[in-house]
């Protein structure tokens, strides 16, 4: 009888680990469905949120990773580095002068503290860079909901 008490528990905490593991898998879509969407849509400010989101999103997680798990640190810093790249080769230089410019020093200061902090020198410098990178994304959302809000508004003949 304890034997299978124990079969009991054992399938019940096995059920509910798959139950998390399920939930998991289905935000996990939602999230990516969500993203698929926004880089689908005609809103290049959302599509540049969501570029932020994801770059502060793996900036952090690099920062988080144990050194012992090279192979998830590596994801961290290689999509953080690539997202900068993106960013850096969207300005437009031209139309953007000054601001673009320093956007994209921004950027290239944010490469260089990842790339400090990978080769095992002083990482305090991320923690800066991700800084920088959460006040630019604040300007965007708040971009981003005047140009939803014009939109809205040339809609209702406002």
């Amino acid at each position: 009888m304890l034997n299978l008490f124990g079969l009991l528990s054992a399938t019940a905490a096995a059920s509910g680990e798959l139950h998390k593991m399920a939930n998991r898998k289905m935000v996990k879509a939602y999230v990516n469905a969500n993203r698929e969407a926004v880089a689908e849509s005609d809103n290049p400010h959302a599509l540049i949120t969501v570029l932020f989101d994801e770059l502060i999103r793996s900036m952090r997680l690099y920062m988080a990773t144990n050194r012992a798990d090279q192979n998830e640190e590596d994801t961290h810093l290689g999509r953080a580095l690539t997202i900068i790249y993106g960013l850096q080769s969207s300005l437009d230089f031209d139309k953007g002068g000054e601001i673009a410019e320093n956007l994209y020093q921004l950027y290239e200061y944010s490469r260089q503290q990842l790339l400090k902090a990978a080769r095992g020198e002083d990482a305090s410098g991320v923690t800066a860079a991700i800084e920088s990178m959460e006040s630019i994304r604040e300007a965007w959302y708040g971009i981003d909901g005047l140009a939803a809000g014009s939109v809205e508004n040339e809609g209702n003949g406002s």
